[in-house]
């Protein structure tokens, strides 16, 4: 079965949704032992969040590139991540959804969230077909990120280098036995509107949705 280009695909609970993100120790070590993001992390600064581990394996080059030393896992609630997607603004313009440029310009500027589709990455992270969502938060997205919305950070650095190992070793099968299952992410349809996602990634909306106001 082929996949939609625009489709989210996430490891996640009836309450939960994991998401990646790359830090150097200096931010990632205190966050572990706190559970939250603290003190040297910024709030005044745009932060992304990943559903795709390998998107972030992308990203960081497997835990390589500098300030992205530290991979952590990170628990958020669902209701927060949703209501993150219900007031974000594709980071591009698009003719269809925004109708005309002002537009999508006005929203982009007061949206506290900054959504792109990026190609999806193979093991190998070369690009692949069909794309993968980045979540920028920012401001009031931001802080309830940081006081409201994570609920565990955890450093899977280990697993990310052993992966890696296994990898430089040619033992694809072995490093694929490492990587979370990722599922399709049901978007209420409203969303999944408002970020020009593909079609069967909808359903209805489930018992924890909420608007989050």
């Amino acid at each position: 079965m082929s996949v939609p280009a625009r489709q989210i695909r996430a490891c996640y609970t009836a309450d939960t949704i994991t998401v990646y993100q790359a830090y150097s120790p200096q931010i990632a070590v205190p966050a572990v032992a706190a559970g939250r993001f603290v003190a040297p992390f910024k709030r005044d600064r745009m932060t992304w969040i990943k559903p795709s581990f390998l998107w972030m394996m992308y990203r960081c080059g497997w835990a390589t590139k500098p300030g992205q030393e530290r991979v952590l896992s990170i628990g958020i609630s669902r209701e927060g991540f949703e209501w993150a997607l219900k007031r974000a603004c594709l980071s591009h313009y698009d003719r269809d959804l925004h109708g005309d440029r002002k537009t999508w310009s006005r929203q982009l500027k007061t949206s506290p969230v900054r959504v792109q589709w990026d190609p999806e990455r193979s093991l190998r992270l070369k690009a692949l077909p069909y794309r993968s969502l980045q979540v920028g938060l920012s401001g009031e997205a931001v802080d309830r990120y940081v006081d409201d919305w994570v609920v565990a950070v955890t450093d899977i650095t280990a697993t990310v280098q052993h992966v890696r190992e296994l990898l430089r070793g040619g033992d694809e099968h072995a490093a694929e036995d490492h990587l979370p299952i990722e599922r399709v992410y049901p978007l209420p349809a409203q969303i999944a509107a408002g970020l020009n996602a593909g079609p069967n990634v909808t359903a209805a909306a489930p018992p924890e949705q909420q608007d989050g106001e």
